[in-house]
């Protein structure tokens, strides 16, 4: 089969790679210079355009930074792409966008599939990462083995969007605890308690999550966290600060109530503002650490 895969960056590349190690044929395109170099050395054939570049693809696969840039490479090649194309988009976008971009896939006689990952770098070199699948039945199965080809484990969630849902609904989760362990340690310091010593409890009685076991916003306790490595890898601050927004604007237009959600977005905004958006997530623990406040 023939796979063109469109966003070539710390993602879409090592993505793109691992399809061409499983044997895939890859062409591959990306606006920025770097991207389009790192995947041509890497053995990836590189198109001109996006358009040349999903010309005879069986399956293109999309890894973009928002849902205005998928909606506008959708209306682009989708046009240009053969009867009966694959549209399987990696991207962490807006709910509504990822409809709108199936809509326009399959109005076109395509299947689509959105299904946004997690894992990080790490995750996509390694090709071990989870994908959250939203789409027909029959397209999900025709993604499947690309799915298997970059990823550890793939869970259809439901219709057209529903991966989206399920992605920000996660990081939801996640943006608000490690605010709630971030502010526990703080707190714990001021009362005289070790970082040790919270750990010890909360890592075995009901305080345990993943925010505090795997990515605790200490240094010590877990070594491989991005807490001793100055914060350092790890998921970017920015990248929780999109996540969360995107949770709220879906929350909004489903006319939800997520104070806690839309508290964390404000911290994590605030935080970003004054700290950059490159730092680990947990980083955000040196705010309220140095300021009282996030």
């Amino acid at each position: 089969m023939s796979v063109t895969f469109l966003g070539l960056g710390n993602m879409g590349g090592p993505m793109a790679v691992n399809l061409l190690r499983a044997g895939e044929r890859v062409t591959g395109y990306d606006p920025v210079t770097a991207a389009r170099a790192a995947a041509d050395a890497a053995g990836i054939t590189i198109a001109g355009s996006a358009v040349t570049a999903v010309a005879g693809a069986d399956v293109v696969i999309t890894m973009l930074p928002s849902g205005a840039h998928v909606l506008d490479c959708y209306r682009e090649v989708v046009p240009r792409a053969k009867p009966g194309t694959l549209f399987l988009d990696c991207s962490t976008i807006d709910v509504a966008d990822a409809r709108a971009a199936a809509e326009i896939a399959a109005a076109a006689g395509h299947l689509a599939v959105d299904a946004p990952v997690s894992g990080g770098v790490v995750g996509a070199e390694a090709a071990k990462l989870t994908f959250m699948v939203g789409g027909p039945a029959e397209a999900v199965a025709a993604a499947e083995p690309y799915l298997r080809h970059m990823g550890a484990r793939f869970v259809h969630c439901g219709d057209a969007g529903t991966g989206q849902a399920t992605k920000i609904c996660n990081n939801m989760i996640l943006g608000i605890s490690m605010i709630a362990v971030s502010e526990a340690f703080a707190l714990g310091a001021q009362l005289g308690l070790t970082d040790q010593a919270l750990f010890d409890v909360a890592s075995t009685a009901s305080g345990q999550c993943w925010a505090l076991t795997t990515n605790c916003p200490v240094p010590g306790p877990v070594p491989a966290s991005p807490a001793n490595r100055d914060y350092t890898g790890g998921f970017a601050s920015g990248l929780m600060l999109k996540d969360l927004r995107l949770a709220q604007a879906a929350a909004r237009a489903a006319g939800v109530d997520t104070a806690l959600g839309q508290h964390a977005a404000d911290l994590y905004a605030r935080f970003v503002d004054l700290d950059g958006p490159g730092r680990d997530f947990s980083a955000i623990i040196t705010s309220l650490r140095e300021n009282g406040t996030a």
